[in-house]
């Protein structure tokens, strides 16, 4: 190989991962993707793409054959609340995710890796500090005593532990991020496993003006939404710093699920009635709080909702019409 700085994209066919390999490579790194599958909308940009279970031990030997510059841990089981709030995959979530990051720390260390990023997520903060949907507290302090809504956040908050124990004890360098709901072109949009903004844009591409849709609850909960480009901006600022983090990676811009669907009919000139059903929820409130990673890394998001949500939903209508 040349002298180029190569990386490791675990979870390089995941809706976030693929997108940092085409990043990756745009700044001028030689790029290895893994994932249980190929990206599903796009071809993949990585050099080397390999098929593999992180799970399996033997794998992660296998791709983990050379000191990686840096390495980007995104491999996780997961999905949007249809699939975390249920209760049915609590325990493939918490089994698959946690081996995964078992098998990447022991074997990373082994392979002496040079810097690993790890993805948290906002799930690990305390459901009691997000019962109020106008006032959530998600700062990085607040996640303990630890209260997480499932075994998702659960789950995270022990790999946050594994990572930095992997820190302190064996020298590994590691950089955290806790995700706030991230989004745009190239993600699940059907199938159960879509994220808010992915299923309000297919269900207002799907009707007709005039129509109808369904909602879980009574939409009245919070949340913030951040387009994948300053997802992307987050992880390599936080990577090329030496704050190890855990930060956050979100937009404060807070919309009620009532408000999202607004901003979706808007965008498509339509007017649409909006059914509330009973459905898995998550916490009643929930926005990132920037002032960390303000502090630490000079940058914090501040991109409009509205204009990541024109093209998700450019994306996701194209997405729509081609499977009619």
């Amino acid at each position: 190989m040349n002298t180029e700085k190569n990386a490791l994209v675990c979870g390089a066919g995941g809706f976030i991962g693929g997108h940092l390999v085409k990043k990756l490579k745009k700044e001028g790194f030689w790029v290895r993707g893994v994932d249980l599958k190929n990206p599903e909308f796009a071809p993949t940009a990585a050099d080397d793409f390999i098929v593999g279970d992180l799970r399996d031990q033997t794998v992660v030997q296998n791709i983990l054959d050379r000191p990686f510059d840096e390495v980007y841990q995104l491999a996780a089981d997961m999905g949007g609340a249809g699939y975390i709030f249920t209760g049915d995959h609590d325990a493939d979530v918490m089994h698959n995710s946690a081996q995964i990051n078992l098998n990447m720390t022991y074997y990373g260390v082994k392979a002496k890796i040079k810097k690993i990023f790890y993805s948290s997520s906002a799930c690990i903060y305390p459901e009691y500090n997000q019962m109020d949907p106008d006032n959530p507290k998600c700062s990085e302090d607040s996640a303990y005593p630890a209260a997480p809504d499932s075994e998702y956040g659960w789950e995270k908050l022990f790999s946050e532990r594994l990572f930095l124990s992997f820190q302190r004890n064996y020298g590994l360098d590691v950089n955290i991020a806790r995700f706030h709901n991230i989004f745009g072109p190239e993600g699940t949009w059907t199938g159960g496993k879509e994220k808010a903004p992915a299923a309000m844009c297919r269900k207002v591409a799907e009707t007709l003006d005039g129509g109808e849709i369904e909602m879980w609850g009574d939409g009245k909960q919070t949340r913030s939404f951040l387009y994948i480009d300053e997802c992307l901006e987050g992880i390599r600022r936080l990577m090329e710093s030496e704050f190890s983090g855990p930060v956050n990676i979100g937009s404060e811009e807070m919309v009620t699920i009532n408000q999202l669907a607004e901003i979706a009919m808007e965008i498509a000139g339509k007017k649409i009635t909006v059914k509330h059903i009973p459905g898995p929820l998550g916490v009643r409130g929930r926005n990132s709080d920037n002032n960390l990673i303000g502090e630490k890394l000079n940058w914090k998001p501040s991109k409009p909702l509205k204009d990541g949500m024109v093209k998700t939903f450019q994306w996701i209508e194209k997405q729509v019409e081609d499977a009619k």
